[in-house]
């Protein structure tokens, strides 16, 4: 038995309803933190990273000298309060953190909330400033 459809399909109807098909389909395709709202960013941007880093962090910080914070040139890999020319907080000193993704991640988000009473107060509330800027710390440190 051979059922009649009761509606017509026009161009503009298709076309309509391809879209609606596309679109729910890529949701599957989204990065996780696209699709469930998570806050957790794409891989980081180097070249963005490096924009990002200018405009927020030079003010404190430069690549290859300390300033009022200390050289981030190679910091990747580096053990936290481990430059001898640099003065940290006793806090950042016997962190023992390594730096890489996660804990620069984890720094930039809330520097106090990951290590108390250290010398620097910084929230980058962006998830993917943050990505940016770890994607070009770890890039200048050759990683």
């Amino acid at each position: 038995m051979i059922v009649k459809s009761m509606f017509r399909y026009t161009p503009a109807c298709c076309l309509a309803l391809a879209l609606a098909v596309f679109s729910l389909g890529m949701i599957a395709f989204l990065p996780h933190s696209a699709a469930s709202g998570t806050g957790q960013a794409d891989s980081g941007d180097p070249k963005r990273g490096e924009d990002l880093f200018r405009r927020r962090c030079t003010s404190c910080h430069k690549l290859d000298a300390e300033k009022e914070g200390p050289r981030l040139r190679g910091v990747f890999g580096r053990k936290s309060g481990s430059i001898k020319s640099f003065n940290y907080s006793d806090a950042l000193k016997n962190a023992n953190i390594v730096w890489n993704a996660d804990s620069l991640e984890k720094w930039l988000t809330d520097t106090d909330k990951f290590i108390p009473d250290n010398d620097m107060n910084l929230s980058i509330k962006n998830a993917q400033e943050r990505s940016d800027i770890v994607a070009y710390l770890k890039e200048l440190s050759n990683q």
